[in-house]
């Protein structure tokens, strides 16, 4: 079957911040305490930010997008869509 065959898959799931933040951790294979050590944040932090207790802002962002190797924005606006953008 040629690509012709296929259909590209739309896939829309809406994020907040913080389960980013946990899907990143975890498809890298780090616990809490891991990413703790990494960033020098405390792991009760991490935990928070994970749940939406506490919101992640732009300096946190930055320290946790370094350690996980992504951009800030990947952690920042998880959801946006490119697609809305009007071109």
């Amino acid at each position: 079957m040629g690509k012709s065959g296929f259909v590209k898959a739309k896939v829309n799931v809406k994020m907040s911040p913080g389960e980013m933040l946990r899907t990143l951790r975890e498809l890298q294979e780090l616990s809490q305490a891991d990413l703790a050590k990494a960033t020098g944040m405390s792991q009760s932090n991490i935990s928070s930010l994970e749940n939406g207790a506490r919101n992640m802002g732009r300096e946190r962002a930055l320290t946790l997008a370094k350690a996980l190797k992504v951009h800030p924005a990947v952690l920042l606006f998880p959801d946006f869509d490119m697609s809305e953008i009007a071109s």
